[in-house]
């Protein structure tokens, strides 16, 4: 069978189940039936931690390409000399600016900062659950089809590299690990995602957990 069939094949079903799987629009942060996901779904704890003060929010571009060979995931490489999260893996985004009108607004407009994407190129899908991390970031994820064709001008400032995880890898639950590190004086849990080289864990894996949860069968 042409290899072209099974490809626009594999993007019509992922297609369908983000249609079908992927909320439609945003939880408000305040709202109670946003239940976000977040590093408390290992360490219960770190809930109370978490809200101990109002969640600063953010938002992040869960970028999807159809290539060729398949449909694939876009990850960034942090600059090493940020001082937060620096050298670590993450999707483009950041704060949500008092001048963004919504979620959606601050992932394009920060995917633009970070590795030049057009937010022209990005057709938005859905939003997967909002991630509560340790340190009261409550972030919404955006996951947008991007144009395969769409040029990257990286920001030496804060990406260091762009690099792309096929989604068939990141689906397979086999690839996903519970790791531990020590953190504020003790042992915690994270989701990590090994590829190759690449380390993909802490709430960058965990959004990928959620973005599995998201369009898995209903029976796995």
């Amino acid at each position: 069978m042409d290899s072209q069939v099974l490809d626009r094949s594999a993007l019509d079903a992922f297609l369908a189940r983000a249609r079908d799987r992927l909320r439609p629009e945003p939880p408000g942060p305040h709202d109670d039936t946003s239940n976000p996901r977040g590093d408390h779904d290992l360490e219960p704890d770190v809930l109370e931690a978490a809200l101990s003060r109002p969640p600063r929010l953010a938002a992040v571009l869960v970028p999807v390409i159809p290539r060729d060979d398949g449909v694939s995931v876009l990850f960034t490489l942090r600059s090493a000399h940020l001082r937060d999260h620096s050298g670590q893996i993450a999707f483009p985004g950041g704060k949500i600016d008092p001048a963004d009108p919504s979620a959606l607004a601050a992932a394009l407009r920060e995917a633009q900062e970070e590795i030049g994407l057009d937010p022209a190129a990005v057709t938005p899908l859905g939003y997967l659950d909002p991630y509560l991390s340790g340190t009261g970031f409550l972030v919404t994820p955006v996951v947008g089809l991007v144009a395969p064709d769409a040029p990257l001008r990286l920001n030496p400032q804060e990406v260091a590299e762009a690099f792309e995880v096929p989604l068939d890898f990141l689906m397979d639950v086999a690839n996903h690990a519970l790791h531990s590190r020590e953190w504020r004086g003790r042992q915690r849990r994270y989701y990590a995602i090994p590829f190759g080289e690449r380390y993909i864990w802490g709430v960058t894996a965990g959004i990928v957990r959620n973005l599995y949860d998201r369009l898995r069968d209903a029976d796995a």
